[in-house]
């Protein structure tokens, strides 16, 4: 029986980099808001007693930036001194420009639709060249890898009971970790968790890993994955008092493993937030979930993993590749074959397939891109069971 252990972790909202996420996503909602067709390209760094947003927008909306980013940090918890970083009086940079030319002729008019390609889904080609990857397996409900599906509950958890005041000791900043032991590649029992929460200097240690154990872990974490050998290591430096931008810089995209698989699949590098749709890194991720998905929703595979490659503006994608790890039930370059009949991944056909341009992206900011249970997205549903069979027969 081969054994082995592997770990993913997650963060909180409060987390310096998942404040600057959510900044970026929330500018980039409003835009969206008033005008779908924006380009968006935004960065936010925060520090002790600043935030600064920079990057390139081509828009028609109008939208007040500084004010998004003060009620973004404030509705995280970071609205008091006591939280050691207040959305009411740190400062507020914006340093922004728009879409470079260069990149927009690519955008904005395919290679194929300049060759006479004339179809509505080659009216622009991606933006920007890389590959990108999607992943579904059957280790739990929403087909996510076991590690990274309790991690991100347990940080869920987390501010759920800071919020509700049932740990009202509690502060925003916070990361969780679980570490998952394999038999044969199967789950088999939840072997270390670890959460650190920043906290209230008042607050003891004593008090804070009994109460994390008994709100947090507990609740979340199915009690057949647990046993007595189970490692509880909560707050395992002592103190977590200083947290926040005051306690470590955030910057936009530095959280891309916790926003996909927890580093169970591959990853092609690129970061999600602050990107409106155009930009292959986000729709494509997206879009290759949503063909893995289905994938293993239909009983094809029990591990499926996709590659799509795109290059600067190209429509179609210059590879699609199907790797079911050994799990499939037909090999994978049939499976490759199916994918291309059944799925246009074409970046036009995404956003159209997937209804991108809508403001829906600040809620996807924490906790995971993928296999939200809590959100209805459109990359989660499994629609395409009945004509992938039918492509593979």
């Amino acid at each position: 029986m081969a054994k082995h252990f592997f770990t993913s972790e997650s963060v909180t909202e409060g987390h310096p980099d998942k404040i600057c996420d959510q900044i970026s996503d929330a500018v980039l909602d409003a835009l969206l808001a008033q005008d779908p067709t924006s380009r968006v390209a935004c960065e936010t760094v925060c520090t002790t007693g600043m935030t600064m947003i920079m990057g390139e927008i081509t828009t028609s909306a109008n939208v007040d930036i500084p004010a998004i980013a003060r009620e973004v940090i404030c509705d995280i918890g970071f609205n008091c001194p006591e939280a050691g970083f207040d959305g009411h009086s740190c400062a507020i940079l914006t340093t922004l420009d728009k879409q470079s030319a260069d990149i927009a002729l690519g955008v904005d008019n395919s290679m194929e639709l300049k060759d006479g390609e004339q179809d509505a889904y080659n009216q622009f080609g991606a933006g920007d060249q890389g590959m990108m990857f999607g992943y579904a397996c059957n280790e739990t409900e929403e087909l996510m890898p076991l590690p990274i599906s309790i991690a991100h509950k347990l940080a869920l958890q987390l501010s759920a009971v800071r919020k509700d005041g049932t740990l009202d000791y509690l502060l925003p900043d916070g990361k969780t970790q679980v570490t998952v032991e394999y038999e044969d590649n199967k789950p088999l029992r939840v072997d270390t968790v670890v959460v650190s929460t920043q906290h209230k200097a008042s607050a003891t240690l004593e008090q804070i890993r009994k109460d994390i154990i008994e709100k947090v872990i507990l609740p979340v974490i199915d009690a057949s994955l647990l046993d007595e050998n189970t490692r509880y290591l909560v707050n395992p430096t002592g103190r977590f008092v200083i947290g926040g931008p005051v306690g470590d810089s955030g910057l936009t995209g530095r959280k891309i493993i916790v926003d996909t698989y927890g580093g169970y699949a591959a990853h092609g590098g690129g970061a999600f937030s602050g990107k409106d749709p155009t930009k292959v890194d986000r729709s494509a991720a997206y879009a290759a979930r949503y063909v893995a998905k289905n994938i293993v929703a239909a009983g094809l595979a029990d591990k499926c993993q996709v590659e799509l490659a795109y290059a600067i503006g190209v429509a179609k994608p210059v590879s699609v590749l199907v790797d079911t790890q050994g799990t499939g039930k037909v090999c994978d370059g049939l499976l490759s074959e199916a994918v291309s009949k059944v799925f246009d991944l074409r970046p036009a056909a995404i956003i159209e397939n997937l209804q991108l341009r809508r403001p829906i992206y600040r809620q996807l900011a924490a906790y995971g891109h993928l296999g939200r249970t809590d959100l209805d997205l459109s990359w989660e549903k499994t629609d395409k069971i009945d004509a992938l069979l039918a492509a593979v027969k």
